[in-house]
């Protein structure tokens, strides 16, 4: 079976990692090939180097309509049998170039939509409208979590379209002997610039105003002067977190890495993972910070508000404001400045293992290709 996964760019963001992921993982009788209508970054270097061929199209922007005849040529001449879209102008450009091109089985996955934003962005009745003209032309519409099939159906989406598959993480990647885990530590750490015995509190994700990093910047100039803060990834909100450090006089307290494919790695040298982003519809970097043997801090985490509380007992839900960070991270340190061991696995892990969910997806692929 001949697969093209369609994705808006290939930034280090949640979705597309995930998609990085799922390839790895996906029945070796699906050979997969991607296409990013634009901003090839550095997922589609690591693609690459999997040895998946990725298309670049070199859309110049949403109302690039020239892109959809070279997108419906590629299609065509690539005989796929199906076409899988991520991400909000990948699938109305996807599913019709899909269509058009003869592709019967055309699926698209939901990473990032609440009832009224999407993927960041307030959701307007333009918006929506095309949303769901572009749904139509879809066989199914898989939804990463039961918050998310839940506002695909309060739109009008009908239920036998929906298909609940979650995100997945590898446990195996973030669960490092323990020789290794102390190595990358001390390795990191030095590259980082972080100094002896400083305790780090650490984010992971796209800087942009949903993620709320700014949270953990102001709670970073009421915390011990020994505390760091790491964000991982790049976006348009680094200008502005620098400059609030500065003015809190903390710039040198913070760490900016910009993107990174050694996330793994570098969570082994944090203490504690924080998310202070109430707008997940899954909640990927929890996960991994769960995965990485990781106390972690968060204020929204739909994967595991689906699961019992023993899922996962070293996270804990908390307000999306900095005194509520001060206070936990104040308590966690004084629980762990003895220790940098990791936390055993929880349950949640083994129960989004990568493993499990590209199974479920490889058995909807072959469901719809023989339909």
């Amino acid at each position: 079976m001949r697969v093209l996964h369609i994705v808006t760019g290939l930034a280090s963001g949640g979705a597309e990692r995930q998609l990085h992921l799922l390839l790895r993982h996906l029945p070796s009788h699906q050979q997969c090939e991607v296409l990013a209508l634009t901003n090839p970054g550095t997922v589609a270097a690591a693609l690459r180097a999997d040895g998946v061929t990725v298309h670049h199209l070199d859309m110049r922007g949403n109302r690039d309509l020239g892109a959809l005849p070279r997108l419906v040529r590629l299609v065509r001449a690539g005989r796929y049998d199906l076409v899988h879209t991520h991400l909000y102008r990948a699938q109305l450009y996807g599913r019709l170039a899909a269509r058009l091109a003869g592709v019967r089985a055309v699926v698209s996955t939901e990473h990032s939509l609440h009832a009224g934003v999407i993927e960041g962005r307030p959701v307007t009745r333009g918006v929506k409208g095309l949303y769901l003209a572009a749904e139509r032309l879809g066989c199914t519409t898989v939804a990463v979590s039961r918050q998310v099939a839940q506002t695909l159906g309060s739109w009008g989406v009908p239920p036998a379209r929906i298909e609940l598959i979650p995100n997945g993480i590898d446990t195996g990647r973030y669960c490092l002997p323990p020789a290794e885990r102390a190595a990358a530590r001390r390795r990191l750490r030095a590259e980082l610039g972080l100094p002896e015995g400083s305790w780090v509190v650490g984010g992971v994700g796209r800087l942009v105003p949903g993620k709320r990093f700014e949270v953990l910047v102001e709670a970073l100039a009421a915390l011990d002067p020994a505390t760091r803060l790491v964000l991982v990834g790049e976006g348009p909100e680094r200008a502005a977190l620098e400059r609030r450090a500065v003015g809190l006089g903390i710039r040198e307290r913070l760490v900016l890495t910009g993107e990174r494919d050694d996330v793994p790695e570098l969570l082994a040298a944090l203490d504690v993972l924080a998310a202070p982003s109430t707008a997940e519809t899954f909640g990927l970097g929890v996960l991994e910070g769960l995965a990485a043997g990781l106390p972690v801090r968060h204020s929204a985490c739909p994967a595991l508000d689906e699961l019992p509380p023993r899922a996962a007992p070293q996270a804990r839900r908390i307000p999306s404001e900095p005194a509520a960070y001060v206070a936990e991270l104040r308590d966690l340190r004084h629980l762990s400045e003895h220790t940098a061991d990791p936390l055993p696995h929880p349950p949640a892990v083994g129960h989004y293992d990568i493993a499990r969910v590209a199974a479920d997806l490889g058995a909807l692929y072959d469901r719809l290709a023989r339909a």
